[in-house]
């Protein structure tokens, strides 16, 4: 039988004094960030017995700091996930102890996100949103910021200039990327149908510019119709696309849905028996956006890579609180990913 690890055995791994691993095991003395990392490490890799105790002082070791997450609709499976990403890759983060509140807002008007803010305010450290476009949430974001409260939006930035950053994808991509493969997949020229959210949540409204410019662009024979709003919301989404089936009944080629309310439009056209004859491109894959890609009712889903958005807002806020002064950020553009039936 293998000899346990003893205390010599971890410091001789960890390249360090047996008083040093001693300080980090019984907060005897301040060890470095770096030093207890590498001390925990070591004992991970030789399987040493206290390797719990270990990670539960070096995790003490870290500076305390609270996020407030708010994100919007606490029964949307895509906002649902990515405040798991962001708790989780909280969690693992090296240099700072944080607590992560994820606040979900079934109301998206600007006053009800503002009052969010405030509340969230006075004891969060820093704030990390999704939010439309508003003067007045934006005049609150500039007071936190003033007050070295970092503040990050996420998915769709803000008109201010004083948010500490931003993390999402390149929405000029995606809505290139959508109209591109209206172009490629679609049987025939006709009618396009644009959907989104709200043109305040200013990635949709990039999504759908990018979108319209690309067939500006190009040759071809598309009639691309005026954008339709739904607010996210599958009830309003599922009017939407039943006005545009109604409206073209027999021109409708495509739907481009640059932001949520998905659920509704796959159930409108299946209802119209249009989900194999209409081309449609829309956001995020959820269990629902699954079965709906491996039936064929959608083509293709521009999502939004979750867990490397929740990795990299950890990394911002740990690069914010490092610093002395809250400054802004250079905004983080992450790739799409790319799904068909094919690559499911």
């Amino acid at each position: 039988m293998s000899k346990r690890p003893t205390i010599h055995d971890l410091a001789e791994a960890a390249g360090v004094s047996i008083a040093t691993v001693d300080r980090v095991l019984n907060k005897r003395s301040k060890v470095r960030e770096s030093t207890s990392q590498r001390v925990l490490i070591a004992a991970e890799d030789i399987g040493y017995h206290a390797t719990g105790l270990l990670k539960k002082r070096v995790r003490e070791s870290k500076p305390f700091k609270r996020l407030s997450i708010l994100l919007q609709r606490s029964n949307d499976e895509f906002y649902e996930g990515l405040g798991a990403a962001i708790r989780s890759a909280c969690s693992q983060e090296t240099q700072f102890q944080f607590e992560v509140n994820v606040v979900f807002m079934d109301e998206v008007t600007p006053e009800y996100i503002t009052e969010q803010i405030i509340k969230e305010s006075k004891h969060a450290d820093g704030i990390a949103l999704v939010a439309l476009d508003d003067h007045i949430l934006n005049r609150h974001i500039e007071q936190l910021t003033a007050n070295n409260t970092p503040v990050f939006t996420i998915l769709s930035p803000l008109s201010t200039n004083t948010c500490t950053g931003h993390i999402g994808v390149d929405n000029r991509k995606a809505g290139r990327t959508a109209a591109w493969a209206i172009s490629r997949l679609t049987k025939k020229a006709g009618k396009v149908g644009i959907l989104l959210g709200s043109h305040r949540y200013l990635n949709q409204d990039i999504a759908e510019i990018s979108f319209i410019s690309y067939f500006r662009e190009i040759k071809h024979s598309y009639e691309l119709l005026s954008p339709l709003t739904n607010l996210d919301d599958d009830t309003l989404a599922y009017q939407a696309t039943k006005t545009l089936l109604n409206n073209h009944p027999d021109d409708l080629t495509a739907i481009y849905s640059a932001g949520g309310g998905v659920k509704g439009i796959i159930k409108a056209l299946k209802e119209a028996g249009k989900s194999k004859q209409t081309t449609l491109i829309c956001n995020e894959l959820t269990s629902y956006t699954r079965l709906a890609l491996s039936d064929g009712t959608i083509d293709m889903i521009i999502a939004t890579p979750v867990q490397k958005l929740a990795s990299r807002l950890a990394e911002l806020f740990s690069e914010s609180f490092s610093s002395k002064k809250c400054h802004p950020l250079a905004p983080v553009q992450l790739s799409v990913d790319l799904h068909v039936a094919e690559n499911l």
